[in-house]
């Protein structure tokens, strides 16, 4: 069916295989309160700004490789949006997530201070790295995203639009619905559960840290119908769109180049384009060193 196609051939419709270390980031001490996500902050506090969103059923965790290579020189903002990971969902819990949570990014950036950070998103935070750089305009430095789209179905389809994929992202969202608590939060292989068919494609596809199940089903939803392309003429800060590919001819990967760039073509300025070769779309776990290059590359580090 198509929704096991878009878990299956898609590089990123929702969080895919990868070891997660199990850390619960420790809350920013600042005086900034959210409901809707957890900042953490770490490394150089009187260093160039750094935010990273990790994605869907993701904690900050995600970043821990790359972290070593940064604290020194750079001043660290780990955000982890509520409902994910062992967090409570908070306001979360009900209605829109990305959207709302992008929204508190850049508030704490503006409460903070924040000159120009750069944004590094994954996945879904990707997506919320978009709409933060659309609606900051300069208030954003540059952007990253990692195995992320305006748009995740175009990746499969260009021809594809959220009328075509909503039946199959209603359907997303009902199955991880009616999964239980301690389901998500573990793999189904570890309950010893078999998930066949449509529901073992949507739960591979929800990553290793999972969730409350409302968030996650909610998030998966928007995942799959969010579309900001019509929003990427109004980013004025350089992006860079990082993802996996592979040598392989016979790897879905190895035919991404084309449909990521046509994603993002909708820029003012061109994007720069980096394939971490080997990875899947969990980028900064499956190839960390290759990753961690890109990175000091991308925030200008010699």
């Amino acid at each position: 069916m198509i929704l096991s196609a878009l878990g299956s051939a898609a590089p990123a419709v929702a969080q895919v295989r990868g070891v997660v270390p199990a850390i619960v980031p420790v809350p920013d001490q600042g005086s900034f309160e959210s409901r809707r996500i957890v900042v953490e902050r770490r490394g150089n506090v009187g260093g160039p700004p750094v935010i990273l969103l990790p994605g869907m059923a993701s904690t900050s965790a995600v970043w821990e490789k790359v972290l070593p290579a940064l604290e020194r020189r750079y001043d660290l903002h780990l955000v982890t949006v509520r409902g994910f990971g062992e967090y409570e969902a908070g306001a979360n819990a009900a209605g829109l997530i990305s959207a709302p949570a992008a929204d508190e990014v850049r508030r704490y950036v503006q409460e903070q201070g924040l000159q120009r950070p750069a944004l590094i998103g994954h996945s879904m935070g990707g997506q919320m790295a978009l709409r933060i750089a659309a609606d900051g305009g300069e208030e954003i430095g540059r952007v990253m995203v990692v195995d992320s789209s305006p748009f995740f179905p175009a990746l499969i389809d260009r021809g594809m639009s959220v009328g075509d994929v909503e039946p199959f992202a209603r359907l997303a969202f009902q199955i991880v619905s009616m999964l239980g608590d301690e389901v998500l939060r573990s793999r189904a292989p570890n309950m010893g559960l078999d998930l066949s068919g449509a529901a073992g494609s949507v739960f591979d596809g929800l990553g290793w840290q999972g969730g409350d199940r409302r968030v996650l089903a909610q998030s998966l939803y928007e995942v799959l119908t969010t579309d900001l392309r019509h929003r990427l003429p109004e980013i004025v800060a350089p992006v860079t769109v990082v993802y996996g590919w592979s040598e392989d001819s016979e790897n879905p990967r190895a035919q991404v180049d084309g449909a990521f760039r046509y994603s993002f073509m909708n820029l003012r300025a061109p994007a720069r384009f980096v394939r971490m070769t080997g990875a899947e779309h969990m980028v900064m776990i499956d190839t960390p060193r290759q990753f961690e290059r890109a990175v000091i590359e991308f925030l200008g580090q010699r």
